[in-house]
């Protein structure tokens, strides 16, 4: 079974992104992204001691919910982004935003899945109320993640052209 393989390479990927933003680039991590970092963290975390424990055919199940609570949280931050209620930092190669990148991370992580839950294991992960529980403790997970975010920085002056930013911040309106 390939797609815990690839689930679990596209999520230390994730993993190595987000600190490469923090640690590398020097960017500060707002509250949306800890939250789309611990989602990722988790789930390598889940990867590792499931393929470690053989638990391959299953392991998609047990990783969806995961998936699906930093997918919420990252599509929520592009959404703010979109508006214009955030600006953010750009992502790794100045190539659009971090949040930008963050979803298409967990876009990637979820296709594997999906891919073994549908192919690999030939439906055997899609019994309806595990399947439903899944998706609901990653939806609700990532709701309560949103809830429970606090306000964004306030920006103190306005962006100027060619500003770098370093951390995800309402814009100035003055």
């Amino acid at each position: 079974m390939l797609a815990p393989f690839l689930t679990l390479l596209f999520a230390a990927a994730a993993c190595g992104g987000s600190l490469y933003l923090s640690l590398g680039l020097g960017l500060k991590a707002c509250p949306l992204c800890f939250y789309q970092r611990t989602f990722a963290f988790a789930l390598v975390a889940v990867l590792l001691v499931g393929l470690a424990a053989g638990l391959r055919g299953k392991l998609n199940l047990l990783a969806l919910p995961l998936a699906v609570g930093g997918t919420t949280v990252a599509g929520f931050h592009v959404y703010l982004v979109s508006v214009g209620k955030l600006e953010c930092p750009a992502g790794i190669a100045g190539i659009s935003t971090a949040p930008h990148q963050s979803l298409a991370a967990y876009v990637l992580i979820l296709l594997p899945i999906l891919y073994g839950m549908f192919v690999e294991s030939r439906g055997e992960c899609l019994k309806p109320l595990p399947l439903l529980v899944a998706l609901g403790v990653g939806g609700a997970a990532g709701y309560g993640s949103l809830l429970a975010n606090p306000p964004a920085a306030q920006a103190t002056a306005p962006t100027q052209d060619g500003e770098q930013l370093e951390s995800c911040r309402v814009p100035f309106k003055g």
